[in-house]
């Protein structure tokens, strides 16, 4: 009574979107077009440490950084050419005078002036003026980077050169929007292109792309009710939901098109198409949902601001397919018939049976390297950090030019409690004794313990002290991330802690990547964990097996491994936060292929030999499962050509490598695996009723 129930429910919903077709499409389109305005109130946060929990270390010196000083972390260079050391002073006062520039430290802030160069620590010195080329360390307000950085340039013009986080912040922000509209020019004409292939009409390819379309804005739209997203979540979110979500449209039109050759009314077709796709489809969306509420679980928030954003798509998606796309055909099916052509698609009979001829090759090879691809996908160097600008940016070739002149610098900054001169000299000079530590600027080594701070100028005064801090800025010749420049900074902070335990803060973009090193290390156990037991449970109530949801995850698993383990063997580093949505990403995205090819595997083996089942399954599923891995793999490899930004390009290399890794492997391997463990298959799977004949 129940299931009778349930239909009944099934065909009232679909007769009731058949009915009102055309209240349900101009419903969507309205909502669709204030989404595409309201997406433009949505802010966007380039800032990767507002992404931190709020009880790490360096969130909570951050707040008391702006409580208590004016000035910033340290986190741009500018280098100046041929310039003496007062025409290099005048430069600092016009840097100063930059809207958006709270603090700029040189020479001056470090030693006396008054007493010759060649007299005073040449170390030091070489740090800040070398060669008749001064180089100023400038602490740049979060949120003003663009026009700061642009009056710089100003300033500077082409022959001197500036670096730093402030400027990759603000050159991420102004190519974002043009980096969007390139991909956007590539991408559309290649699915297109593949959507033709995969049709009979000319017009059914613009229906899937105006429903998945229409579900992408209304889900940027609806990022306003959140008021701000990250800068992986507006590059990669929209791209990612119309490739993923994509399947669920060519799904439902394929079957409308095989009822409409059984009945002549094509509303019955449509609710006929509706009843008979709605398990299927809801269970592809249901594994990607899940794989990416998992990302909504990390502490390092990009990751959850990603999966919050993913979950609502799918959710949009499923919505747009099941309610919109059938009221739209209906309305425009007369286009369909009138633009219908041959199909350009050969016949796949016969791969089935290439492919059973080598499953003892797949599986042996597949064998041979997964151990491998495990252990090197645990080795790999990671960047926590948005990693280096290309060198054909200017921003990447003026940190070039930079470094060889002066090296690398790093600046941390210490908050300790204000009024122990004493302590805090002693802490200074033991700071100093540290390798890599180059210079330090505070008030104990740059005024001295003998003259008090009372009698100093207030604007002397609140360089280095609060109400309740003093602030110390160590300098380092090591990278802003990497095992050296995080060794020392544990040893800087154990120092601190040792003169002052908890009460000593650390800040600077080092202590921030160092901080989401730690974060994204236990976010990595707990997201992948949690992603594999969702998709494991869809899969068991999918299947009603125990069997089968091992066969098919250790097939998407293994490709996930494969993929993270290229960079090891290629011996390039990884971006970690790349690794760790991506090991999600693909897993939740490419498993709907292996369903695929199972289910019907399933229906096939009922009927016939173990043999004849695979190989039917792969001659009639192969093309429906490379039009999916075409399309993502396509949408990856245009991130990875289009974005500057390091963390997008390299989610997007990893995603179209691994879309393409998980196609091989659903079709060489997971039949292979299916043909090996046909028995214990059909022992393991609840009413499997597999045909016992020969």
């Amino acid at each position: 009574m129940v299931k009778v129930q349930g239909e009944l429910v099934t065909i009232d919903i679909t007769a009731g979107i058949v009915k009102h077709k055309k209240i349900v499409v101009v419903a969507f389109m309205i909502i669709a077009v204030i989404s595409a305005i309201a997406q433009f109130f949505v802010s966007v946060n380039y800032n990767m440490v507002d992404y931190l929990p709020d009880e790490a270390q360096s969130t909570i010196a951050i707040e008391i950084m702006e409580e208590e000083f004016t000035a910033s972390v340290p986190d741009t260079r500018v280098m100046i050419n041929d310039v003496s050391v007062q025409e290099a002073l005048i430069y600092k006062a016009k840097l100063a005078d930059i809207n958006g520039v709270s603090d700029v430290i040189w020479l001056d802030d470090v030693i006396d002036l008054k007493i010759p160069l060649e007299m005073a620590d040449q170390e030091i010195v070489e740090s800040y003026y070398r060669g008749n080329k001064a180089l100023f360390s400038l602490s740049i307000r979060n949120g003003e980077e663009v026009e700061a950085t642009d009056a710089i340039y100003e300033l500077i013009g082409e022959d001197d050169a500036m670096a730093g986080e402030a400027l990759d912040t603000a050159t991420s922000q102004k190519m974002a929007g043009t980096e969007a509209f390139y991909a956007a020019v590539l991408l559309v004409p290649i699915i297109i292109i593949i959507l033709v292939l995969s049709t009979t009409s000319w017009i059914e390819p613009v229906f899937f792309l105006t429903a998945i379309g229409v579900s992408v804005l209304i889900n940027l739209g609806t990022n306003i009710f959140i008021g701000e997203v990250s800068f992986v979540t507006q590059s990669v979110a929209p791209i990612l939901q119309l490739a993923v979500s994509l399947d669920y449209a060519i799904f439902l039109l394929h079957c409308f098109s095989d009822y409409r050759k059984k009945t002549n009314n094509p509303e019955e077709a449509m609710q006929l198409a509706m009843k008979k796709t709605f398990p299927a489809i809801a269970a592809s969306a249901a594994t990607t949902f899940f794989g990416f509420t998992a990302l909504t679980l990390m502490q390092f928030e990009i990751g959850s601001d990603l999966g919050v954003n993913l979950v609502k798509g799918i959710v949009l998606s499923f919505i747009s397919v099941m309610v919109f796309l059938p009221a739209l055909t209906l309305l425009f099916f007369k286009w369909m018939d009138k633009t219908q052509h041959k199909s350009f698609v050969p016949s796949f009979k016969g791969i089935g049976e290439y492919v059973v001829k080598i499953r003892f090759s797949s599986l042996i090879l597949v064998f041979l390297v997964l151990i491998p691809s495990f252990l090197a996908q645990g080795n790999t160097t990671f960047t926590y950090g948005l990693g280096e600008q290309p060198e054909t940016t200017r921003a990447g070739s003026d940190y070039k030019v930079i470094e060889e002149v002066f090296g690398q610098s790093t600046p941390i900054v210490l908050l300790v409690p204000k009024g122990e001169l004493v302590r805090e000299e002693q802490l200074v000079q033991e700071l100093n004794e540290l390798n890599h530590v180059t210079s330090i600027i505070s008030y104990v080594n740059t005024v001295g313990t003998v003259i008090p701070p009372e009698y100093l100028d207030e604007s002397v005064m609140k360089e280095f002290f609060s109400e309740n801090y003093s602030r110390i800025i160590i300098y380092t010749d090591l990278d802003k991330e990497g095992d050296a420049p995080f060794a020392l900074l544990e040893k800087i902070q154990e120092l601190a802690a040792s003169y002052y335990g908890d009460e000593a803060l650390s800040l600077g973009e080092s202590v921030a990547l160092y901080d989401i090193k730690n974060t994204v290390l236990k976010d990595n156990t707990v997201v992948n964990m949690v992603t594999i037991l969702a998709i494991t449970v869809v899969l068991l109530v999918t299947f009603k097996s125990i069997s089968i949801p091992i066969v098919l995850l250790l097939t998407i698993q293994s490709a996930v491994w494969i993929n993270l383990s290229v960079p090891y063997f290629t011996d390039t580093s990884l971006v970690f936060v790349g690794y760790l949505i991506i090991s999600t990403v693909q897993l939740a995205a490419t498993v709907d292929y292996a369903i695929l090819l199972t289910e019907n595997y399933k229906e096939h083996r009922k009927v016939m030999s173990v043999l004849q089942a695979v190989k039917r399954t792969l001659d009639e599923k192969i093309f429906s499962i490379s039009i999916s891995a075409s399309i993502l793999s396509s949408v990856g490899f245009i991130l990875w050509i289009t974005s500057s930004n390091p963390i997008v390009s390299a989610i997007g290399l990893l995603l179209g490598r691994g879309a393409l890794l998980a196609f091989v492997l659903v079709v060489c391997f997971l039949p292979a695996m299916l043909l090996t463990f046909d028995k214990w298959i059909n022992k393991t799977t609840y009413k499997a009723n597999f045909y016992e004949g020969k």
